[in-house]
């Protein structure tokens, strides 16, 4: 395909990728063991090259003389190893215009960790990861106007710095958006682009002459299912997700080191890594290509060539790529060199699944074999990202029709799986939320009294979210709420090292009520048991296997006896 005109073409990107050949005959034998179910991806709403220079070296001294240690992602307390995904905007608002921002997430760190592992009223997170927080003219920041600079709505880089500093004196990493497939058409580079055929910007975008009977189809859908090609004073530009997002130029040299550069402004400023959005889509343009090998191919080469040049400025970031896509041969490439972690987007819909129907599925069987193939992939270093939904997909309790117990069954199953559990900010009490999406990222509930309080951000109605029970402040002393189940389960996983890191293995159950699987690490083995249902069951384990303690119960009444294991309804119980 032909993604712009002939100077573009002649510039293209010719690299393969090195494990090519290691990965082919895995993910042969990987597409006989999977199919990868069709994934779709909603669309999403971002003056030269002089000023961005300036303003890099502007901030470059103070940066550096602040960026005096580099905190490993994890923590320096105990860690649970579990993301707490925030929206800024909606978070905290500490000066009282309806919007949150920075200070206030500084205000709610000891909210998601005091720091002190001893502690067990706080949520317990070890990560946070901030959604775009960069200028934009879209409520939601995925469109930037400026690489090097906070959103003056949310505060100033020295804000910024504060909050990585007082997140890591509390062992809380921070990972923040990185959004470097397109920019917004209010951009600098794009306005000048636009302005002249001869800008120097013209060709960090993709153009094509509408009179050009070689060039591509002007008429064609993008990958994600909307218009590919849009119309701007005549000139035609690429726009995968909308009209105010024009595609970069990744065929462009100069491109690439710009936003490599990007890349490590933000980690001299202290952050710990970034969640990379729209990660497929560098090359993955239009419906007539999508998905192939050689635009997997110059994907991965574009992501493998920013983390070494993050590398090469003496950083080790944590790299997490939106791959939105439920076929793990699609995201496997990937984790080879490129990222730590893929959102396992199909994980979360099948926990989902069989939490809201009670009856167990095949995701733990399928999750060992995606896991194997992803180990080869990546050589033994990637980290799986487990989530049950974000900001791009109807809330939880949505989608479980408001039934708190089953919203506990989804987060017992989130928090026992292996990986690095992201949780989407308001899911541990339960909001509530469905398309469009400003309705899935309302305001975070803190006050029972709908009309809130000190720091209650307004900036959009609620349309589904009035406080009462689903707020911070009813649940925070409940020790029944949902809010104390995530701080329970996110703690005991802190405190046990084969949660977090060990294996998984499917268990076969007696009853399909009851979803169960092994998790191990180094020959020390717990059986993790999950009663979807509204009835009590009582199953009897093997002797032979050895399950003799009761280790864990996330409520009363669950019992061990001569291998019969009463279970309570939805419970979940970890036996050794």
């Amino acid at each position: 395909m032909r993604r712009m005109h002939n100077a573009r073409v002649s510039r293209s990107l010719r690299r393969k990728m090195t494990a090519a050949c290691v990965l082919a005959a895995a993910i042969v034998l990987m597409m006989l063991l999977l199919q990868g179910c069709n994934n779709a991806e909603p669309g999403k709403q971002e003056t030269g090259k002089q000023e961005t220079e300036h303003k890099e070296t502007e901030h470059k001294e103070t940066v550096q003389q602040e960026n005096t240690s580099t905190k490993p992602v994890g923590g320096d307390v105990q860690s649970s190893e579990v993301f707490y995904e925030i929206f800024v905007r909606s978070f905290y608002d500490s000066d009282g215009d309806g919007i949150g921002d920075l200070q206030g997430v500084i205000q709610k760190l000891d909210y998601l960790n005091d720091g002190d592992p001893s502690t067990t009223d706080d949520l317990g997170v070890s990560g946070i990861w901030l959604m775009p927080i960069q200028p934009s003219p879209s409520y939601h920041g995925y469109d930037v106007t400026d690489y090097y600079e906070i959103n003056p709505e949310y505060g100033t880089l020295d804000d910024f710095k504060e909050l990585t500093a007082e997140a890591h004196k509390r062992g809380i990493s921070v990972i923040m958006d990185l959004v470097v497939n397109h920019t917004s058409v209010e951009h600098p580079w794009f306005l000048d682009a636009l302005a002249s055929d001869e800008s120097p910007y013209r060709d960090w975008y993709v153009w094509a002459d509408a009179a050009d009977e070689d060039g591509p189809d002007l008429s064609e859908t993008s990958a994600t299912g909307g218009k590919a090609w849009h119309n701007r004073g005549g000139s035609h530009y690429l726009g995968v997700f909308w009209e105010g997002m024009p595609d970069l130029n990744f065929d462009q040299p100069e491109v690439r080191e710009e936003m490599i550069k990007a890349g490590r402004f933000w980690l001299e400023a202290g952050v710990d890594g970034f969640r990379l959005d729209a990660a497929k889509h560098i090359y993955d343009d239009v419906q007539s290509t999508s998905g192939k090998p050689v635009i997997t191919d110059k994907n991965v080469a574009w992501w493998q060539e920013f983390r070494a040049g993050l590398e090469e400025g003496g950083h080790s970031p944590y790299l997490v790529g939106e791959i939105w896509d439920n076929s793990p041969v699609v995201i496997a490439p990937y984790l080879n060199k490129a990222f730590d972690s893929g959102f396992n987007f199909s994980l979360g819909e099948q926990l989902l699944a069989a939490t809201k129907s009670g009856s167990s599925s095949s995701a733990v069987t399928t999750l060992s074999r995606i896991l194997g193939l992803y180990e080869d992939s990546s050589g033994g270093t990637f980290i799986d990202a487990p989530f049950l939904t974000n900001h791009d997909q109807n809330r939880v309790m949505s989608v479980l029709e408001g039934d708190v117990n089953k919203a506990k069954m989804a987060a017992s199953l989130l928090l026992t799986m292996p990986g690095r559990p992201f949780i989407y900010y308001g899911e541990e009490i339960g909001m509530s939320g469905s398309k469009p999406d400003e309705h899935i990222r309302e305001p975070m509930v803190w006050y029972e009294d709908p009309s809130g309080g000190e720091g209650q951000p307004s900036w959009q109605s609620r349309m589904y979210n009035e406080g009462g029970s689903v707020s911070v402040e009813a649940q925070m002393n409940d020790e029944d709420s949902l809010l104390a189940h995530y701080r329970q389960l996110i703690h005991l996983r802190a405190a046990d090292a084969v949660l977090r890191s060990g294996t998984i293995d499917s268990y076969s159950s007696p009853d399909s009520r009851v979803m169960a699987y092994v998790r191990e690490l180094e020959a020390d083995k717990r059986l993790v048991l999950n009663n979807l249902s509204a009835e009590e069951i009582v199953i009897e384990l093997n002797p032979a296997e050895g399950w003799a303690e009761l280790a864990f119960s996330s409520v009363d009444g669950a019992s061990l006896k001569d291998s019969k294991l009463k279970l309570p309804a939805y419970i979940t119980v970890i036996v050794k």
